[in-house]
């Protein structure tokens, strides 16, 4: 850790992991990424009570959708923590850095609340 980075630990849920180590900044870019695949039965799930509401709100925008098939191969500009197995993962990343990940769509009640304290862990400025 660098004298100006600090540890993001999002490790209080069994579904929500990861550790980093970065200075926030209000300039940096922060995308949530979605990691999906075809036939995904919790990936349409997603796209169908989640998916047209996201950008419209305070994490949609704090956090704009960036969506990669996890079969894709081309993801040079984004640093994983570690591999991908799950669809669908959602990945907060902080200038193509991974802060923090949700593995699993847990319903849209608990979805809301699990993303919104990855975002504030990931000491990110919110959106307006």
């Amino acid at each position: 850790m660098n004298t100006k980075g600090q540890f993001i630990n999002v490790a209080q849920s069994s579904r929500t992991h990861s550790m980093f180590c970065f200075s926030p900044d209000s300039g940096a870019e922060t995308r949530l990424i979605m990691v999906e695949e075809a036939g995904c039965v919790w990936c349409a799930r997603w796209n169908e009570q989640i998916g047209p509401i996201y950008p419209k709100t305070p994490e949609g925008r704090t956090a704009p959708l960036r969506r990669i098939d996890i079969h894709a191969t081309q993801t040079d500009d984004l640093n994983f923590t570690s591999s991908l197995n799950f669809t669908p993962t959602f990945i907060l990343m902080v200038d193509g850095l991974e802060v923090s990940r949700l593995e699993g769509y847990p319903g849209e009640d608990f979805f809301w609340g699990l993303l919104a304290e990855m975002i504030s862990n990931s000491k990110v400025s919110w959106a307006k």
